[in-house]
């Protein structure tokens, strides 16, 4: 791993991220880059929206400045500089879902068609040998593409979740790259990594970076979704495959979980699919009565929960058609569980009189 890790790119990431968060955070009031509290917000003061910000460029200035990572792919640089923006667009002015909708799908075209990184096969999901998209590849890496920007906004509700659960992500990458013998690709995720940790210190207030509370944003939940995935089909296809595509699906079950079930359950409920609400996993374990420090506790453990399952069977080696199988149980049980949570916890409550 140290042969292949570059300490200078990291420190200038990390450092970067720093003085960017600080200087931005009065730059933030005056481009109205900035969250009030309202109906759906219970943080309390205005909070500068521009963590993504700092984080994108500092992870550009740090990559071209020490020619690590991507230098070869200028077109991570081109789509991640859209999706920012997008988001910036979106914290100031409040875009349609729709409108910004599209735009994603314009983003996920550069990485699919320009960049080439694009999903090519699925691996032996089904028990019938590997399955091969073809020209069909290019569409489904829009719709995955997509659907994990999108996963990660949505995780993005309370301090430190949407960054938390990206950091395990993250470090899941970095473990099956070192157990593939491909660490030549280390720096990708860890330079993404150096720039999400000060963030997270400002964000959750941690002793010595407070005074600089700071969100994410919208610009900053979309630029780490589309960077995940980036990575993720590059590590999945071709020349740099180093995990197998379900493994990466696990790595991101729980954002993946989550969004399908606060979809369908709009959906059946006549609403639109794109409408924001109150019904995340995050919203729910609060309104149960957990603190925001619990649930955050509580999400990023069962994060960890899905990753260390696709990390195993990626070392085990378990059949790619069990380990898809195993998710899409998974999936009808969280979203069965979800959508009949509060009738469960007046179960569990009478179960509970009923001993006392």
């Amino acid at each position: 791993m140290f042969a292949y890790l570059e300490f200078t790119p990291l420190f200038m990431a990390f450092f970067v991220a720093v003085l960017l968060i600080v200087v931005m955070n009065p730059v933030a009031h005056q481009w109205g880059l900035v969250d009030q509290p309202g109906i759906r917000k219970n943080h309390k003061g205005i909070i500068p929206l521009t963590g993504g910000l700092a984080m994108f460029f500092s992870i550009l200035v740090s990559s071209f400045a020490t020619d690590v990572w991507l230098r070869n792919d200028p077109m991570f640089f081109t789509a991640a500089s859209f999706i920012v923006l997008l988001g910036m667009l979106d914290d100031r002015f409040e875009l349609s879902p729709k409108g910004r909708l599209i735009c994603q799908f314009g983003v996920a075209a550069i990485m699919a068609w320009s960049a080439q990184n694009y999903v090519t096969s699925l691996g032996n999901i089904i028990g019938f040998g590997d399955i091969h998209l073809g020209v069909f590849g290019y569409f489904f890496t829009l719709v995955c593409v997509v659907g994990v920007i999108n996963a990660f906004n949505m995780m993005d509700g309370i301090d430190g979740l949407a960054g938390g659960m990206s950091l395990i992500v993250l470090l899941g990458v970095v473990v099956l790259l070192l157990l593939s013998n491909n660490e030549a690709e280390i720096m990708g995720p860890m330079l993404v990594i150096a720039a999400l940790v000060p963030f997270l210190a400002f964000n959750l207030s941690i002793k010595g970076f407070k005074g600089n509370k700071i969100f994410m944003g919208d610009s900053g939940s979309m630029f780490i979704g589309l960077t995940i995935v980036w990575l993720l089909v590059e590590y999945t296809q071709g020349q740099h495959e180093s995990m197998r595509p379900i493994t990466a699906v696990w790595l991101v079950g729980l954002p993946l979980m989550d969004m399908a079930a606060i979809m369908y359950r709009r959906a059946k409920k006549g609403e639109s699919v794109l409408r924001p609400d109150k019904q995340h996993l995050h919203y729910i374990f609060m309104r149960a009565g957990l603190s925001s420090k619990a649930t955050l506790i509580a999400i990023l453990l069962i994060g960890c929960g899905y990753a260390c399952i696709g990390i195993i069977g990626e070392i085990a080696q378990i059949p790619e058609y069990v380990m898809c199988w195993l998710f899409i149980v998974g999936m009808f049980i969280y979203s069965y569980i979800i959508q009949n949570i509060w009738m469960i916890l007046r179960q569990l409550r009478l179960i509970k009189r009923s001993f006392n």
